[in-house]
């Protein structure tokens, strides 16, 4: 009872402190509750899928070598996992949160566009015409997007995830987590927790093994834009067709291709509520004015934070922006994502001196 009391008020207090943080965080800086929640689902979703991955597999293998109490171990502790992994403080790694909350933005911001009047319900969209394409390469990056699209809707949609969609890296990175909230979940009162080890690392291994990046939505929508490869006379019509269709995820596969970057940055533009680098990079990319207006206007009826009002005066100031001019100061968007942190990094160590 002592060391539960001690561990109950080191939870308090976490709770105490987090609540605080939370109370002064400015407004623009707070999740809102659609927001948190959405959030909450993702990667609850996601411990989830991988949990009972490895249990199944790590199950197999200990009870066919005979260890039938450490099979029994792994399902006999009711917690969670994941919160498990929230209350070591795992699920607050930066690229890993940066990665979940950044999808579900955009997700929750492509659910919330307005219908486009202009579009003609009897007309196919680009992606369905784009899937019958005769062009081998396009036609396969289509049908590979509307597929991954099919995927990502399946946790709104009430239906459970068949995989994480993360990026390798991350998708490895949370396997162990699991693994190792697993391990510490089921190891105690084993004599002996070398066999738990050996199978939950084989699970994982082999769970990580089978994990194809290049199923995720995101990459396949860069694989049809680099298969279009949108000429700078085609890009306008293309992106306002793509906002028709409210296909947020290809309309920054196709923004980022264009510059010359990650999906990941195309992502960020189109999130990001202030909007100033998204608009400078569509005058960069030469997108008319009236394209960018449409854009602008739909995102801010999609997002509260955004304000239609200072969207006008910024899409007035980019408007009168040479195109050449707004390349330069966007070229470095497009270096490597390390790189260009490692020089922002830098931008504030000598604000600071």
């Amino acid at each position: 009872m002592l060391a539960r009391a001690a561990v109950a008020d080191s939870r308090a207090r976490a709770a105490l402190d987090a609540s605080i943080t939370d109370a002064f965080l400015p407004a623009e800086g707070r999740l809102d509750d659609r927001t948190r929640a959405a959030l909450a689902t993702l990667v609850e979703a996601m411990v989830g899928v991988v949990e009972g991955e490895l249990t199944e597999y790590s199950m197999r293998l200990l009870g066919t070598r005979g260890a039938r109490a450490a099979a029994e171990r792994l399902i006999a502790n009711p917690t969670p996992v994941a919160e498990r992994l929230a209350a070591a403080g795992l699920l607050r790694d930066p690229d890993f949160a940066a990665e979940c909350l950044s999808r579900v933005q955009l997700e929750l911001l492509t659910a919330s566009l307005p219908a486009d009047a202009g579009a003609d319900a009897d007309t196919p969209s680009l992606l369905a015409r784009l899937a019958q394409s005769s062009d081998r390469v396009v036609a396969t990056a289509a049908a590979a997007t509307m597929i991954g699209e099919s995927q990502r809707r399946q946790l709104s949609e009430g239906r459970g995830l068949t995989s994480t969609g993360m990026p390798s890296t991350l998708h490895a990175r949370l396997v162990w987590w699991v693994a190792a909230a697993l391990r510490d979940r089921a190891a105690d009162g084993l004599d002996d927790p070398a066999p738990l080890d050996r199978a939950i690392a084989e699970a994982a291994l082999r769970n990580i093994a089978a994990h194809d990046a290049d199923d995720r939505v995101e990459a396949a929508t860069m694989r049809l834009a680099e298969a279009v490869d949108a000429q700078p006379v085609e890009l306008p019509a293309l992106l306002d067709e793509i906002l028709r269709d409210r296909r947020l995820t290809v309309l920054a596969a196709f923004i980022a291709h264009a510059l010359g970057a990650r999906y990941e940055l195309g992502r960020e533009l189109l999130v990001d509520p202030a909007g100033d680098r998204l608009w400078l990079v569509l005058r960069a990319l030469n997108v008319p004015r009236e394209t960018i207006a449409r854009l602008g206007f739909h995102l801010s009826e999609a997002d509260p934070r955004r304000d239609v009002d200072a969207f006008a005066d910024a899409l007035d100031l980019a408007a009168s922006i040479d195109p050449a001019t707004a390349r330069l100061a966007v070229a470095p968007l497009s270096l490597h994502p390390d790189f260009r942190a490692a020089l922002l990094a830098l931008d504030t160590l000598k604000d600071v001196r």
